[in-house]
């Protein structure tokens, strides 16, 4: 095993993900100016569910534990992702929904944060076995008033989608009979049942976003001494799941190189840079990315990341940058796509350093963002676009039209086809979620820069998280 490894694995038992999140809110605490009564209401999990539920697998019963969180109330519904995985338990599951608690606020959605979790693999059960185990939870969750429109909105995590959403939003249907905004329970639904176009891809495509736009920083980047922009630069991804995968690329479709990505049977590197569609075939066909023409074979997943890259994108599960391996990392931007790749000890070794940490909070916020638009296109039972789409395109012709008149020239087809176009659900989306990221990004870098002794952005964005959440509290006027 590897130093590397074996650093990891000495380190994982005694890390306590939510105390890594209470680490990191404490330190911005001091930066802001609510007594310690109100920081301690906003630290804390406002509510804690554990079951255990019986679902017949086969010929045998089998006990399934799970798990449902909500960590903050002051603004409602509460909001986030359901997870299924062996590793969850109640302290990963605290940790994640605080951290939504602060994403929805960086972000400016107006949820409070929750997270939900189930102890299994899988990849161990039929779709059928699976479909009984996630419906038997929806209705623990309608039981014990977890779920709903105006209650707690659960979305897609690790080891689920879209699929699974629709199997809870079928379960709470069916136990709320009546209720218009039923669909509004659950985001990340498929299109026919209410979901909204630009959802699959909108985390890794909001990690894309933030990540332009520290590149198109200026000032961001003569401090590492890059150039201005993302075209050209050097990327690494740790992880080729929904998130990963539409993060490679929309960085690859743009002009970055990708020069390493990896998963759990290892990682390639090729310097001169991968084609992520040709690579991600590859792996259909072969089931791994190794041997991949072309490119070095890296057998310890976690070394690709100490590969030479000049943006680093870990987007699989937490911890994997550590006081173990965080040393020999690179480069210069890392960018969060993964809730908690880096631990406490490994963002102070890498700011010392001097890289950008550009943190989960606000990075791979896009998810919640585009649920925030499902969830109002669920509310207001209307697509989006389908109200001004054909306005837009109307509008657009006259103008185009009228120009071509006064000037005697004629545009071309596909110019034609560009200005006439008007916006459909999926371009409405896509712009919402640029603006979040790109307005988000400025709110955390001014923060960064008006707190005197405050060094990394996860602090300035806690900071305006608090400041948020904080100021929610005090005009809830709960405080006697």
């Amino acid at each position: 095993m590897s130093e590397t490894a074996t650093a990891a694995t000495a380190q994982a038992p005694h890390y306590s993900f939510f105390h890594g999140v209470e680490r990191n809110f404490d330190k911005a605490a001091s930066h802001t100016r609510f007594e310690k009564g109100i920081l301690e209401q906003i630290k804390a999990c406002n509510s804690i569910l554990q079951m255990k539920f019986p679902v017949r697998i086969g010929d045998k019963i089998e006990v399934i534990e799970a798990f449902r969180v909500q960590h903050s109330h002051h603004k409602l519904p509460c909001k986030g992702g359901i997870r299924y995985s062996m590793d969850v338990n109640q302290d990963e599951v605290m940790a994640l929904a605080s951290l939504m608690t602060y994403k929805c606020a960086i972000v400016n959605v107006p949820f409070g944060g929750a997270k939900g979790g189930i102890k299994i693999n899988p990849k161990n059960y039929t779709p059928f076995e699976l479909e009984k185990i996630t419906r038997r939870y929806a209705s623990e969750l309608v039981k014990k008033n977890f779920i709903g429109p105006g209650i707690d909105v659960p979305a897609p995590d690790y080891g689920t989608g879209a699929r699974e959403m629709s199997w809870i939003a079928d379960t709470y249907a069916s136990l709320k009979p009546g209720e218009v905004d039923a669909l509004g329970c659950v985001t990340g639904k498929p299109i026919a049942q209410g979901g909204v176009r630009g959802r699959t891809e909108a985390t890794g495509l909001g990690v894309f976003y933030g990540v332009r736009e520290v590149c198109n920083t200026v000032e961001d980047m003569k401090r590492i001494g890059l150039n201005t922009g993302i075209e050209g630069k050097r990327v690494i991804v740790q992880g080729l799941g929904n998130v990963g995968y539409h993060a490679a690329k929309f960085f690859y479709d743009n002009g970055a190189i990708i020069v390493g990505l990896a998963e759990y049977e290892g990682g390639i590197y090729n310097e001169r840079g991968l084609d992520i569609y040709k690579v991600v075939e590859y792996r259909k066909t072969t089931g791994s990315l190794l041997n991949y023409p072309g490119a070095i074979n890296i057998k310890n997943s976690a070394e690709t990341m100490e590969q030479e890259c000049d943006i680093l994108i870990p987007a699989a599960l937490e911890n994997v940058v550590n006081a173990g391996n965080a040393a020999r990392i690179k480069a210069k931007i890392i960018g969060e796509g993964a809730n908690g790749p880096l631990t406490p000890e490994a963002d102070e070794i890498l700011n010392k350093k001097g890289a950008i940490v550009v943190p989960d909070m606000y990075l791979n916020a896009g998810g919640v963002t585009v649920s925030y638009f499902e969830w109002l296109k669920n509310l207001s039972h209307v697509r989006f676009g389908r109200m001004d789409k054909r306005f837009s395109e109307n509008q657009n012709n006259t103008i185009l039209k009228t120009v071509e008149g006064l000037t005697g020239k004629k545009v071309t087809d596909t110019e034609r086809t560009l200005i006439m176009h008007g916006p459909d659900e999926v371009d409405l989306v896509y712009s919402g979620l640029e603006d979040t990221m790109i307005g988000s990004y400025h709110e955390i870098r001014e923060s960064l820069l008006q707190n005197n002794g405050v060094q990394d952005m996860r602090t300035a964005a806690f900071i305006c998280a608090i400041n948020k959440v904080g100021v929610a509290y005090e005009e809830l006027g709960i405080f006697p």
